[in-house]
């Protein structure tokens, strides 16, 4: 029999406030452990908790985003559960009312339209870290950080709609580009600031319903998503042709395996005895508040890849590519404007630009060729005072120095040589040094014509004209099976 999975994802999202939920402890990411700390955020007796304004806004404005009805009023509860990095015995959340709820995130993929619904978006404490390697005693004991603790959260349910492990990661992928681009989340996975919970189960394929639903906790990396939902269904599958059961649990993933191990069994919210938290009142947001931040949110993603693939005739990878950011598409678009030509400032975006980003860790902000700077290059190599394989040069050069490509390609005598005479003798010596290559062409292996070409941009590093020199070594090559002929 065949199965299909069908998937849910919980994708916790830290917010971007300088102060945690409850209290005025820093929620930067880092410090000496247990630094950042107080009575409030430790649980202990007596302490009250007062609700972060800030965290609430961000919150309102990541389930606008989302597509989410915000509720006029929220309850907080405790949801208790017993770990030793939640110093109080449960976690303040929201569980009944929650903020936000009824979204619907829509976009394109691979030419289909992908329709993701949002059950909720809560808010919610942050819980503190247990520490279980790198440190002294650590296999006798676990070490307890509670900066984290009381961090700010929101949590983002969806349905179970999602149906591949590729459609599930590029979800959260983009929900990943979505928070940072409205400035509620840095996305730094790698700290934790982002993680998911999946929720997954198998049923046969064709029918409708739901299968034992087993939930794999704290991925914190879109491959790692992809990796433990693909094993997950093979396993589930695996249990169900053998006639077993699947087991309703939670499952961690184990990168190094590349497996899932079982946690616990599941908890069902009962489980959690939950219950109104009694020191918050509950969370009144104003319509007109609402309205105000709303008013502030950028263009989203979705609609400015939508707006790229119709103004600038990308194509969608180009267009998903560029539109991941606001900084990235705000160079884009700059670029395009001061040279004229899309379509090449694409190409050196998501080419040498790129390429220069990752190999030096920095961001497009912090690169030495602003958009004027890499637009006046395009348009050099577009007026052909430059050759495409020079401008490569150049822009290295640009990036090193911070001066203009007009500059260094004065300072360096780098302009282009359109010179039908000094080609000439280039394409000559080209030939003359590669007879084999001459000789493959008259026996009509035409591939050497290329070759030869790139002979020619070597003795010239780049500068020549390249439709003049192929026409040149065309020309000059058929002229060789002439005399050939009439020898």
């Amino acid at each position: 029999m065949d199965f299909e999975p069908v998937i849910g994802l919980e994708i916790h999202a830290q917010l971007l406030t300088e102060t945690k939920i409850f209290c005025g402890c820093s929620a930067e990411f880092g410090g000496p452990p247990n630094s950042h700390v107080c009575p409030v955020c430790l649980g202990l007796p007596g302490a009250l908790p007062v609700l972060n304004r800030r965290a609430v806004e961000l919150a309102v404005r990541a389930g606008l985003a989302l597509g989410c009805a915000i509720q006029p009023a929220s309850l907080f509860a405790r949801k208790n559960y017993f770990y030793p990095d939640l110093p109080k015995g449960y976690q303040i959340s929201q569980y009944e009312q929650p903020l936000a709820t009824d979204g619907r995130v829509e976009y394109e993929s691979e030419g289909e339209t992908v329709a993701v619904r949002i059950i909720r978006v809560h808010l919610e404490e942050d819980a503190g870290k247990s520490l279980h390697e790198g440190l002294s005693g650590a296999g006798r004991a676990t070490h307890l950080d509670f900066n984290r603790s009381g961090v700010p959260l929101i949590e983002i349910v969806t349905h179970p709609d999602l149906r591949s492990s590729a459609g599930a990661a590029d979800f959260f992928s983009r929900l990943r580009a979505l928070f940072r681009a409205i400035a509620v989340n840095d996305g730094n996975m790698e700290e934790g600031s982002l993680r998911c919970d999946a929720n997954v189960s198998m049923r046969p394929a064709g029918t409708r319903g739901l299968g034992v639903k087993v939930e794999v906790k704290n991925i914190n990396s879109f491959r790692f998503l992809q990796r433990a939902l693909d094993y997950e269904f093979e396993r589930q599958a695996d249990v169900l042709r053998r006639g077993g059961t699947v087991v309703q649990e939670t499952r961690l993933w184990d990168t190094a395996s590349g497996s899932t191990f079982p946690m616990r069994t599941k908890e069902e919210a009962h489980d959690y005895r939950y219950f109104p938290e009694p020191d918050l009142p509950p969370l009144e947001v104003p319509e007109s508040w609402v309205a105000a931040i709303r008013a502030t949110l950028p263009e989203l993603p979705e609609q400015r890849k939508r707006r790229f693939l119709s103004d600038y005739g990308l194509t969608e990878q180009e267009a998903g590519w560029l539109s991941q950011s606001e900084a990235v598409a705000g160079y884009f678009e700059e670029t395009a404007r001061k040279s004229g030509n899309p379509r090449a400032a694409s190409n050196w975006i998501m080419g040498p630009v790129g390429r220069h980003l990752n190999e030096h860790g920095i961001d497009i902000g912090q690169l030495r060729v602003d958009p004027a700077g890499l637009g006046g290059l395009i348009e050099l190599v577009d007026r052909g005072v430059i050759s495409g394989s020079a401008a490569k040069t150049v822009f290295e050069r640009m990036v090193e120095s911070g001066d203009s490509a007009q500059a260094i390609v004065e300072s360096e005598g780098l302009a282009q040589i359109d010179d039908a005479a000094v080609l000439g003798a280039a394409v000559r010596t080209a030939m003359e040094a590669n007879p084999q290559a001459v000789a493959s062409y008259r026996a009509g292996k035409t591939g050497t014509l290329g070759f030869l070409v790139g002979q020619v941009m070597r003795q010239t590093r780049g500068q020549a004209n390249p439709r003049l020199v192929r026409a040149l070594v065309q020309s000059a090559l058929d002229a060789v099976e002439i005399d050939t002929a009439r020898g």
